[in-house]
């Protein structure tokens, strides 16, 4: 039986409001403290959430909760910039469909649900430092309050503090060769299937989806040397970057017409397309990494968030089944390094296609064989883990 009977979770996204979820369920009290003032601080991208990470949620109970948020989109077209279509994939029989939305309406979903469960989130708490002892863990925040637990989890994304305080040397996030733009646009003369997310290979990537009510919402790439901020990149007028995505996509179907009906009040600039590189330590005594925090891909992979819901569920099913936190914390190193490895190293050969790296055409496997082993994985909550 486990020894843990505590946890304080840092960080309010995805991964730590199923983090807390998770531990909840098998037992374990935990309480979660976020540094920005509200669930969704913060600039409004989209993102996407599979059926291996909508599974992952139904073992909290907040699936049916994100559902209400997000758009079902179960088919992928793969074309190339003049239209041509390359692949068409419609879902897996049994699976639920994967669902679109605004990165702040997960937020608020899960921190609603969280909460709902009786689990306490605590907003504007910058974690600042923490102090280990033998019987627990002691974080102080940047108002000068502390608290305490047997764990603590740095569920606190891609610029984790957390991760510096387990490893000073750890590495931070790798600039991936692009800028990330979105926008909406109408969608009048746009090949756009309901239900159906296409994505266009060039000499510049472009990948977009219809609404329900017949606009487009669509995500490309600008390949830029320069690794500028997301704060750097949104101080730009953004009728200048449409000037400049525009010229990138002069030619690209449906690229050209998507920009061309872009408002500047409707682009969404981003910022830089970042991933970690591989961490090598996710745990010391009593704290340990979840999430963006140990393994974020690139948005590329499309797997962000089901893989942050997938770890939060597996390190809970870690603490509940083994006695000491070292214990749980290498099984779960165990269970999740492979596979987050595996989804991260596949996203690193999309991001050479988005930034015209890899051809016309994108050197991939046909979409059943790319997203059969990321879509069908399944947690069972129930099965022990074992040391």
């Amino acid at each position: 039986m486990s020894s843990v009977r505590t946890a304080l979770v840092i960080g309010g996204g995805v991964a730590g409001p199923v983090t807390a979820l998770a531990l909840a369920r098998a037992g374990i009290t935990a309480t979660v403290f976020e540094a920005h003032p509200t669930a969704a601080d913060g600039v409004g991208a989209m993102l996407s959430l599979a059926p291996n990470g909508r599974n992952a949620l139904g073992v909290v109970g907040a699936d049916e909760a994100v559902a209400k948020v997000g758009q079902p989109v179960p088919g992928v077209v793969m074309a190339d910039a003049t239209g041509r279509r390359l692949a068409d994939f419609h879902g897996f029989p049994g699976l639920p469909p994967t669902l679109a939305m605004a990165r702040a309406d997960l937020f608020h979903a899960l921190a609603d649900h969280t909460v709902a469960q009786g689990v306490e989130i605590q907003y504007g708490k910058r974690l600042v430092g923490a102090v280990q002892g033998p019987d627990g863990v002691t974080a102080t925040f940047a108002d000068g309050t502390t608290a305490s637990a047997d764990v603590l989890v740095g569920a606190d994304g891609i610029r984790s503090t957390v991760r510096t305080l387990i490893d000073p040397d750890a590495p931070g996030p790798v600039y991936g060769g692009v800028l990330s733009f979105g926008g909406i646009a109408p969608g009048d003369d746009v090949e756009a299937e309901p239900g159906t997310m296409y994505f266009a290979f060039g000499r510049a990537f472009l990948g977009y989806w219809a609404l329900p009510d017949g606009r487009i919402v669509w995500f490309g790439s600008l390949p830029s040397e320069e690794p500028l901020t997301s704060a750097q990149v949104r101080a730009v007028p953004a009728a200048e970057w449409l000037e400049r995505l525009r010229a990138l996509y002069a030619g690209h179907v449906p690229g050209q017409t998507l920009l061309a009906r872009t408002a500047p009040e409707d682009l969404m600039a981003v910022g830089p397309m970042e991933a970690m590189p591989d961490v090598p330590t996710w745990h010391r005594g009593r704290m340990v990494l979840v999430g963006d925090a140990a393994h974020a891909p690139s948005s590329s992979s499309g797997q962000g968030a089901s893989l942050s819901a997938e770890s939060a569920v597996e390190l809970a099913r870690c603490l509940r089944d083994l006695p000491t936190p070292e214990e749980a914390f290498a099984a779960y190193e165990r269970l999740r390094r492979p596979r987050v490895s595996m989804i991260a190293g596949d996203a690193a050969a999309k991001n050479k296609a988005k930034a015209g790296k890899a051809g016309d055409r994108p050197a991939m496997p046909a979409p059943e064989q790319m997203f059969a082993p990321v879509h069908h994985h399944r947690i069972d909550w129930d099965a022990r883990v074992t040391a």
